[in-house]
């Protein structure tokens, strides 16, 4: 399980790397951030299943929650605004 949140942890930053990058064309960048937001709510699974284990505790789980919380807040903005983020080719 542990490996399992690590995996789906990184992957948040790189694929929002890869968005970044990417961002000269709006559905590719939109794509990647819409895999950044899955791995990060794959994360927050993780994290249920480990309090649910006895891994974690409920006290660490609830913080790390609210910050995915913070973090999905902020891809989802961006998701719904990609105008402002992508680069224009004129």
């Amino acid at each position: 399980m542990t490996d399992q949140i690590r995996r789906a942890s990184r992957s948040v930053c790189a694929n929002l790397g890869e968005a970044w990058r990417k961002r000269r064309y709006p559905a590719h960048f939109v794509s990647k951030l819409s895999d950044a937001e899955s791995e990060a709510e794959e994360c927050r699974v993780f994290l249920e299943f480990a309090v649910a284990c006895g891994y974690l505790p409920p006290e660490e789980q609830a913080q790390l929650d609210q910050d995915y919380d913070h973090i999905l807040s902020q891809l989802v903005a961006m998701i719904n605004r990609p105008d402002q983020w992508t680069v224009r080719s004129d």
